[in-house]
């Protein structure tokens, strides 16, 4: 009898604990529901307010024009937090007839460097790089005087390009070299390589400088640059289709899109291996994760960013500009109005551009080289609800 009235007792816990769970689970559930329905409520207060549908009716009239131009390949535009217009065109694969589609990963090209830049702004919020202290101050050997991390983060430099001054040996040997063999090579060459101009005496865009600074965040953070990138860049902020060209992850492969120009697939370059100016695998979603979490300050702090694109090249009086990383479009009063970047690389040709005040972001990426990338005037335009802009009809700058 007693053994009885413990087994009852002992049914009736167990009974009355699955009830709460099951009550718990009912009102997480009613919560997440509520939550995903309040979402809904006030995206569509938002996609009416930015008079999203109409935008995004303008917007596809302006991509078939670009359509009959040649593009192939990806865009994203969006306007706080909402998406106004997705779409993917054209083949990843023309051999294969492989389709893009929207999780399909383009070569960012130089929009690469914006990436190098916030991982640089981040090492330096940690006190693991000094934007004042030299590359010989983590490379010894390097035979320049006075360039600063400063200096290479807005094309300052002064340095030579290390496409040309190593060319002849790496093509002709057939090399495919890192950005640590650059820097070993820099360092040995003799005569030196002569430089172009005195450190920060003008403004030189010049992709030694970001392969440079790729190099300087795997010297302080003891990994390669594709492991640093995604462990503190990519994945924290969900951008899980995100790699460097030089990733031994397989999963690059998944959804890769290959570049063509003048009707050919491009091979693997000699210098593709050489990141950080160059070499971000990425989608239009992800892009669209990288540009909340600059506005949000989740990647790098708020002063980091404000220094990220403060202009600091006035040699040539005009619009555009270049910051930390990041091309500048600037009004009469040198105030930036427009962030973005350009991309150009074996037949890739990218732009991501922003307008921080309306809170809009462009995102078109192409793996069939074709000009019409570059010009978002009218889509500018659209998302400004009609209104003129400053901006150039092509911002191509590379």
């Amino acid at each position: 009898m007693r053994l009885s009235l413990y087994i009852f007792a002992f049914f009736c816990v167990i009974l009355n604990f699955s009830c709460q769970n099951k009550t718990a689970d009912s009102a997480e559930s009613s919560v997440a529901v509520v939550d995903s329905a309040e979402l809904k409520r006030k995206e569509e207060r938002i996609r009416k307010d930015i008079k999203a549908d109409i935008k995004a009716a303008l917007i596809d009239e302006v991509m078939q024009k670009k359509l009959a131009q040649g593009f192939n390949g990806n865009v994203l535009i969006a306007q706080k937090d909402v998406i106004v217009y997705e779409k993917a065109f054209g083949y990843a694969n023309f051999k294969d007839t492989i389709r893009n589609g929207l999780q399909s990963k383009f070569q960012l090209a130089s929009l690469s460097k914006t990436f190098t830049a916030v991982a640089v702004m981040k090492l330096t919020e940690q006190g693991k790089l000094g934007l004042d202290n030299t590359v010989k101050d983590y490379f010894p050997d390097f035979p320049y005087d006075g360039v600063t991390i400063r200096s290479l983060l807005c094309h300052r430099s002064g340095l030579p390009f290390y496409q040309y001054t190593f060319d002849k040996m790496v093509r002709g040997e057939k090399i495919y070299p890192t950005n640590q063999n650059m820097m070993q090579w820099f360092a040995k060459a003799q005569p030196v390589p002569p430089i172009f101009n005195l450190p920060d005496h003008f403004f030189s865009y010049n992709n030694t400088n970001f392969a440079i600074l790729a190099a300087l965040v795997e010297k302080v953070s003891g990994k390669s640059f594709d492991e640093y990138m995604r462990e503190n860049i990519f994945l924290p902020i969900g951008m899980k289709n995100s790699f460097i060209a030089t990733t031994k992850n397989d999963s690059i492969n998944i959804n890769r899109t290959y570049g063509y120009q003048f009707g050919q697939r491009l091979p693997k370059d000699y210098y593709d291996d050489i990141t950080g100016d160059k070499g971000v695998y990425s989608t239009v979603e992800d892009l669209l994760k990288y540009y909340t979490a600059l506005k949000n300050n989740t990647l790098i702090t708020k002063e980091s960013f404000k220094e990220m694109v403060l202009p600091r090249s006035f040699e040539h009086p005009g619009l555009r500009n270049y910051g930390y990383g990041f091309r500048l479009w600037v009004n009469a009063k040198q105030q930036t109005d427009y962030i973005y970047h350009t991309g150009w690389w074996k037949g890739y040709n990218t732009i991501m551009f922003f307008d921080l005040r309306e809170d809009f972001v462009i995102i078109l990426l192409s793996n069939r080289y074709n000009r019409s990338v570059y010009n978002i005037k009218e889509i500018v335009d659209i998302m400004h609800g009609g209104k003129q802009s400053s901006v150039e009809e092509n911002i191509l700058d590379e």
